[in-house]
This record gives structure tokens, sequence and C-alpha cells, in this order.
């Protein structure tokens, strides 16, 4: 802001992806990590709960609105299909609307009209609905105090980074707040380990973290946001002492010799050298 310094760009993440925390190991990324809390929030408690329990998560539904706070429940995006994502989320606002007869449900996704999601978000936010059910669509940019359980369904299909970012959805308020996983079985092993890094931690840079090691880092001068690393031999969570030992002695070769650096580069990158002159 005061405009003191080097840096010609600032990046921000509440929920760093793979490939942004890799890049802060590799180099040319300074990181500093806000790691407090803001006042008079805490945090959010998440349960792991089997779809077979499902009746029991919409009567602790009725039960935190008849509290007097609000809900939000989330519907995942199972394929890459907006008509799937409508069908799904209209069959549980019925299901819902059905179940929950003296509850004003709404509903939220990315086929209505912007008026029209503009409205129920608006009518959410004045408490005029007790329940809102959505699509990802509220992952960000939404900030209603009085939501203080949030239930996500087929949490397992979601990534890391998408849970933690909807689950600050609440917490938002005084009051303590719950984030339900809905979970359904059998699971993939890393399905698995995701929701436990997500039940265990409420750090987004340590999700992040532990996103890393199940994923892998992705490409750094290319497009992929995860998977198999660049380095051959070195290993992110292992070696970053040897990381940052060698991103110092590259910083020295690039000052004495930018010749041999670029030489360096075209032996190990092969085309991708191209990508710096970007």
């Amino acid at each position: 802001q005061k405009g003191i310094g080097d840096a010609h760009q600032l990046m921000m993440s509440a929920t760093p992806i793979p490939r942004t925390l890799a890049m802060s190991f590799y180099a040319d990324l300074d990181v500093s990590v806000i790691d407090e809390m803001p006042p008079g929030r805490t945090p959010v408690a998440t349960k792991l709960v089997s779809q077979r329990r499902r009746g029991e998560i919409v009567e602790r539904v009725r039960k935190v609105c008849a509290e007097g706070r609000q809900v939000y429940w989330v519907c995942p995006l199972i394929e890459e299909s907006e008509k799937l994502e409508l069908q799904t989320a209209v069959a549980l606002h019925a299901e819902l609307t059905t179940t929950l007869t003296e509850l004003t449900v709404g509903l939220l996704h990315g086929r209505m009209k912007p008026d029209q999601k503009a409205a129920a978000m608006a009518a959410f936010v004045r408490g005029e609905l007790n329940v809102l059910v959505a699509t990802t669509v509220i992952e960000v940019g939404v900030d209603v105090p009085n939501a203080s359980m949030m239930v996500i369904e087929h949490a397992e299909r979601f990534g890391l980074a998408q849970l933690h970012q909807l689950r600050g959805r609440v917490g938002r308020g005084a009051d303590e707040s719950v984030c339900v996983l809905l979970f359904e079985e059998p699971m993939s092993e890393m399905a698995k380990a995701r929701l436990k890094v997500i039940y265990e931690n409420s750090d987004g840079f340590e999700i992040a973290r532990q996103d890393l090691l199940i994923r892998g880092p992705g490409e750094f001068l290319g497009a992929r946001q995860s998977g198999v690393p660049l380095l051959r031999f070195a290993d992110l969570e292992r070696d970053v002492k040897l990381i940052e030992q060698a991103r110092d002695a590259a910083d020295e070769l690039l000052r004495r010799e930018p010749g041999a650096s670029q030489a360096h580069l075209e032996r190990w990158l092969g085309g991708k050298q191209e990508f710096i002159k970007v």
C-alpha cells in the first residue's frame, strides 16, 4: 500500500491449491501467513456423517432453524453437466420442502438468471429463508453471520480446497457453527485421505500442504494445477532445506553466469523454457 519494496505482484489466497503452495517452496514467492481468526469468531466444528444417517441430519437442521439460525445445504457438481447440477439441486430442494414443512427452503444454482440468484441470496441474508439449498455458487463472496450450519452432500467428491472454502461460509458470527460432510460408501483411498485432512485441520495453509502431498504440485510453467512434480529426486515435504539451498545457489548462478543458466534450463526443461520469456 505504501509503495515500499520491490514487489510488482501481490498474490492472496485463503485456500492455496497445491500448485500455489509448491511455487512458494520453489522460489520467487515470499510468503506471509495470517494464522489468527478474526475477532469474535470461533472455529467451525467438522463432522463426518454417512448417508445412512441422513435422517438425523435433517432433524439437526430442524433444531438449528428452530433456534433462529440458518443452514446451507450444498449439492455437488457430479459431472461437467449444467443439467445434472440443476436436477440435483432441484431434487434436494423438493425433498427438504416436503420434509421440513414448517421451514422456508430456498434454492440457488448456476442455471438461474442473475436477478433470480441475487434475489435468493438476498432473501437468505435478510433471514426470510431458513435453509438455502445451493450448488458451489456460494463458495466465495457470501457472508451471512446468522448461518451456523452447513451440510455438504457427497463430500467425498469435492477437493480439499473447495471443501475448506465452502466450510468458511459458516462460522462468521458469534454462534458455534458446524459443517457436516455427508459421504457415500464405499470411498476410494484418496477420498478417505481428503476427508481425514479436512476433518483434522482448520488451517488453510496446512490443508494445502496435505493436498500437495496427496495430489502433487502440477506444472509451474504450464496449466496443470496438480499432478506429478517436475523434480526428479527431491521431495517438497522432505527436502525443504535442500530446496532453499538450491534456490540460493540458482540465484547466484543467474547473477554470475546468465548464459550458463539458460543452458541448464534447456537441459532440464526441454521446450518449456520458452514459457519463461512470456
